[in-house]
């Protein structure tokens, strides 16, 4: 009986060891001195925005890029471009059309958002979006200094940072954070349950926190608010929707 068993147990090692080999034949493996070698990217947009280009821009043609590019990000289609190579094309220098202060919300991903490349837009991010003298200072550089022609303050539905201003939340530092969306807080006009259970009321919290905070780039920065009055730039705002990615213009 055990001289049966050890002949069945032999089969059944060698059987196995065979289909492993098979296996294994199926599996592509790379040796040391093996080189895969891709096929030339072609297609793929590498060219970064110039100087001539950004001066020839007005304030409402950037909008209306921004609004263009929202909408090739909500139909999927975003521009293919070779970003290795954009990479080194604006190694030396930088020309954006416009700044844009957004929440830190990791769903919102601006450059996608707004179908931009390398080179394209200035970001600033701070939870709540909304602005002080850093970012006022990262503003004037982009429009003053570089040539930007558009600061566009972008806000999106269901901010944790607008519901813990409301809730008061008390936490560190996030603590004196929230106080800068107080104000827009007190701005609102509404009878209904003024709590972040309740979708409408943050919602206009979200837009007055993002009109207070335009009104506050004008009173606390005379360099930005001298070339709105100039007409070089405009200050406009924007609210991203979560569910679809469509921004909400706010002009």
């Amino acid at each position: 009986m055990n001289h049966t068993f050890k002949i069945t147990f032999l089969a059944f090692v060698f059987v196995s060891f065979t289909a492993c080999k098979q296996e294994n034949k199926t599996i592509p493996t790379l040796q040391p001195t093996q080189v895969v070698v891709e096929k030339p990217i072609t297609g793929l947009v590498e060219d970064v925005i110039t100087k001539e280009q950004q001066k020839a821009l007005t304030p409402d043609m950037v909008i209306q890029s921004l609004k263009d590019g929202n909408v090739r990000f909500t139909n999927n289609d975003l521009t293919s471009r070779n970003h290795s190579q954009q990479v080194r094309n604006s190694s030396l220098s930088q020309h954006p059309k416009a700044i844009i202060l957004s929440c830190i919300d990791s769903r919102v991903p601006v450059e996608d958002v707004f179908d931009r490349g390398i080179g394209g837009v200035f970001v600033a991010r701070v939870a709540g979006n909304f602005s002080n003298e850093d970012i006022l200072g990262s503003m004037e550089y982009a429009c003053k200094v570089s040539g930007s022609k558009l600061v566009l303050v972008l806000g999106h539905e269901y901010c944790g940072a607008i519901k813990a201003s409301i809730d008061d939340v008390q936490l560190g530092n996030i603590t004196p954070m929230l106080q800068k969306i107080k104000p827009a807080i007190d701005n609102v006009v509404y009878d209904g349950e003024r709590n972040s259970n309740n979708e409408k009321f943050v919602h206009l919290v979200c837009e007055s926190n993002i009109e207070n905070t335009m009104n506050q780039i004008r009173l606390n920065s005379p360099i930005l608010k001298d070339m709105e009055a100039n007409g070089d730039i405009k200050i406009i705002g924007g609210i991203y929707n979560m569910s679809t990615g469509l921004v909400e213009w706010l002009e």
